[in-house]
C-alpha cells in the first residue's frame, strides 16, 4: 500500500472498497468497546490509574504492539488473510467481505449491550468463515490448515492464561509473604501499571494485526489481486487503527472493565499485576508461534488463575459461565449471521 492519500483516492473511486474499509473500522471501534478494556480493567478497578489515563496508555501501547510485533513477526495477520478464500471475482469478494464485517459489528454490539466481554477475534474468524461458505455454497473457501490454528490457540491461551495466572500470583505471594502490606502498595501500583501497559502492547500485537490484515485484504481483493507473500503494513494504517480502537474504549469500555475487573474476582494490586503479566506472557507466546487468539480468553482465564490461588470460591462462576457461553456461541452464531448477511448482500448488490 502507498500513502494515506493514495489509499483515500482508491476508496473514493471504489464504493465497494469504501464500504468494506468503513465496516472494518467499525469492527475495530467495537473491539475498543469489548476487547481493549480487558487490557486496562484490573489497573482501573484497583485504582492504580484513572480511566482516562488508562485509556490513553492503552492507545499508545496498542500502537507500539502493532508496530513492533509487525516488524518482528507479521504472521498473525497472514493467518487471518489466508484463512478463507473469497474467489476471483473482485466485486463478489468485496461484497461478501462487507457482509462478514457487518455481521461481526452486529454480533459484537449485542454482546456489548449485555456487558459481556465477547471475543472479537473469534467473531472475526467466524464471520469470515460463514461468509466464505455462503459465497462458495460449500466449505471450499475455508482453509482448514490455517483454521486449525484457531483451535490450537483456544486451548493454549486458556491453559496458559489460567496456569500462568496461578503460578505468577503464587510466586508473588511467596516472595512478599513477610513484607509489610502498606509498604508494598507503591511498588505494586507501579508494577500493575507496567503490567497493564504490557497487556495493551500484546493486545495491539494480536488484534491490531488481525484487523489490519483484513483492511489489506479489502484493498487487494478490490483490485482482483492476491495478497503478496510478505505483508507490509504502513505506519499510517497502524496509527489510524490505534486511534479508532482507543475511541471505542473511551465510548464503551466501562461496562467491560466492571465485568472483567470487578464482577469476576475481587482483586488487590498484587493480584492485578499477576493477572496482567500472566496474560501478556500467554499472548506473547501465541504471537511468536503465529496463533491468532482471543485477548479476552487470555485475560479472563489469568484472572481466574489468580483468584484460585486464594481459594476457588473467590471466582464468581456466574460471570465465568456467561463468558464461556458467549465464547461457545460466537463461532456458530456469528458464523450463521455472516452466512445470512452474505446471502442478503448478494441479493441486494449483485
Amino acid at each position: 500500500m502507498d500513502s494515506i492519500l493514495d489509499f483515500w483516492y482508491q476508496m473514493t473511486a471504489n464504493p465497494l472498497l469504501f464500504i468494506a474499509v468503513t465496516l472494518t473500522l467499525g469492527v475495530i471501534l467495537v473491539n475498543g468497546w469489548t476487547d481493549a478494556p480487558n487490557a486496562i480493567a484490573t489497573c482501573v478497578v484497583t485504582r492504580c490509574m484513572p480511566p482516562k489515563a488508562a485509556i490513553l496508555m492503552a492507545a499508545v501501547f496498542n500502537f507500539l504492539g502493532v508496530f513492533i510485533m509487525t516488524l518482528i513477526n507479521a504472521t498473525v495477520a497472514e493467518t487471518i488473510t489466508k484463512m478463507v478464500d473469497f474467489g476471483a471475482d473482485p466485486d463478489k469478494a468485496i461484497i461478501a467481505l462487507s457482509a462478514a464485517l457487518f455481521a461481526i459489528v452486529l454480533w459484537a454490539t449485542l454482546a456489548w449491550v449485555f456487558g459481556i466481554p465477547t471475543s472479537e477475534s473469534h467473531a472475526l474468524i467466524a464471520g469470515l468463515t460463514g461468509s466464505a461458505i455462503a459465497l462458495h455454497g460449500s466449505f471450499d473457501g475455508v482453509n482448514g490448515a490455517e483454521w486449525i490454528k484457531v483451535v490450537y490457540g483456544i486451548g493454549i491461551s486458556v491453559t496458559l492464561g489460567f496456569g500462568l495466572g496461578w503460578i505468577v500470583c503464587k510466586l508473588v505471594t511467596k516472595l512478599f509473604y513477610k513484607a509489610n502490606r502498606p509498604k508494598t502498595e507503591p511498588f505494586f501500583r507501579g508494577a500493575q501499571i507496567a503490567g497493564a501497559a504490557s497487556m495493551a502492547f500484546m493486545h495491539g500485537a494480536q488484534d491490531g494485526q488481525k484487523f489490519m490484515g483484513v483492511i489489506l485484504l479489502c484493498v487487494y481483493m478490490s483490485k482482483g489481486q492476491s495478497l503478496p507473500s510478505d505483508i507490509s503494513i504502513p505506519i499510517w494504517l497502524m496509527v489510524v487503527c490505534s486511534v479508532v480502537m482507543a475511541a471505542g474504549t473511551a465510548m464503551g469500555g466501562k461496562k467491560i472493565i466492571k465485568s472483567v475487573g470487578m464482577d469476576m474476582v475481587k482483586l488487590e494490586k498484587y493480584q492485578g499485576f499477576s493477572a496482567d503479566i500472566a496474560a501478556a506472557l500467554s499472548l506473547l507466546f501465541c504471537s511468536v508461534f503465529s496463533l491468532p487468539v482471543s485477548t479476552t480468553h487470555a485475560k479472563t482465564t489469568s484472572i481466574m488463575g489468580v483468584g484460585a490461588v486464594k481459594r476457588v470460591s473467590a471466582i464468581n462462576f456466574g460471570v465465568v459461565k456467561e463468558m464461556v457461553l458467549t465464547w461457545v456461541l460466537t463461532f456458530p452464531g456469528c458464523g450463521l449471521v455472516g452466512f445470512l448477511m452474505t446471502k442478503l448482500f448478494m441479493m441486494i448488490f449483485t
